[in-house]
């Protein structure tokens, strides 16, 4: 019996090893997977709010947009030595420069769907679609955020035009207005973590009435993602018979003046397409300006930046200063 009993002992112990080795399900496999692919990847924190990623913690980069002053065209011949950048007054050293207009781009779309916007919402669905698929090109990434009382990621990063459309067509508007609640969260949860030449586009009649975030929050984290923000406003007279919101107005003129953006304020559909154009050659003509503070300092306190134009009428848009980095 104890040698029978021998006997079958290496076909035991080849069939419990063949059962260890063999994955037992492909959800298991997939986890497997997942788990060894994010092993030796720093894994972020959910919310970023106090840190500002950058590829060098200590050169700041700045991008500029120039428009003739008389005919407001956009100026994309200007050489490095045609620029001078000042932090908080004092002269900086250009180290990085470039005009190329096919750096890709890492867009962020957000569309007011409240109740105001009912009338206007189908217009400006139209027209965003046909933003993202006359624009987006291969290396491009986007993503799309309504908001209402509420504020939702409805399409993540991607680089396909039809994804977004979809989504886009879906929306309905009802609800309260969280305008400064999505500026931040999607600064503070996506665009941080991202490099390279970011915007967000928001189409909004500016009124905010239910945002847990204050618009000093809102813009103080668009600067720490180091985002330009770009608006178009549908609250103007005249737009479907809807009465206009001077204040509104105003708020979003200086949050986008902060960040180097843009507002617009179509009077008439047709306008709105044409915004979305202007904005998307604007993206494509901007000068990349780098530059090493010679405040050393890690105090994460705010700096103010200001670029000028050695000669030449021009008139320029960036962001007006940053937060330093604090380690």
């Amino acid at each position: 019996m104890l040698y029978r009993s021998f006997c079958w002992f290496p076909i035991l112990f080849a069939v419990l090893l063949i059962f260890l080795l063999t994955p037992q399900t492909n959800v298991l496999s997939g986890q497997e997977q997942v788990e060894d692919s994010t092993a030796s990847v720093p894994q972020l924190p959910p919310r970023l709010s106090n840190q500002t990623y950058r590829v060098r913690v200590d050169l700041v980069n700045v991008l500029c947009s120039v428009f003739d002053k008389d005919t407001n065209s956009f100026v994309t011949s200007l050489m490095q030595e045609d620029f001078i950048v000042y932090e908080d007054g004092n002269k900086q050293k250009i180290e990085n420069f470039s005009r190329e207009t096919d750096i890709p781009l890492t867009l962020a779309m957000l569309i007011d769907t409240s109740e105001s916007v009912k009338p206007k919402l189908q217009f400006e669905q139209e027209a965003a679609i046909n933003f993202f698929q006359s624009i987006m090109q291969e290396n491009d990434r986007a993503m799309l955020v309504e908001f209402d009382s509420g504020v939702r990621l409805v399409q993540d990063f991607t680089n396909d035009p039809n994804k977004l459309a979809g989504e886009i067509n879906k929306l309905r508007a009802a609800g309260g207005t969280s305008l400064y609640d999505a500026i931040y969260l999607s600064c503070d949860e996506k665009l941080i973590r991202e490099t390279g030449r970011k915007a967000i586009i928001i189409l909004t009649d500016g009124e905010d009435e239910s945002s847990k975030h204050t618009l000093e929050q809102a813009t103080e984290m668009a600067l720490r993602a180091e985002v330009m923000i770009f608006a178009i406003s549908v609250s103007k007279g005249g737009f479907f018979g809807v009465s206009a919101d001077t204040e509104a107005d105003d708020t979003l003129t200086d949050l986008v003046k902060e960040t180097g953006g843009r507002v617009f304020f179509p009077f008439k559909v047709d306008e709105l397409f044409d915004n979305f154009r202007q904005i998307n050659q604007e993206l494509r003509s901007q000068y990349s300006i780098g530059y090493t503070s010679t405040n050393s300092k890690k105090d994460g306190k705010y700096r103010k930046i200001e670029i000028k134009a050695r000669e030449g009428e021009f008139k320029l848009n960036f962001r007006k200063g940053y937060y330093a980095p604090t380690s």
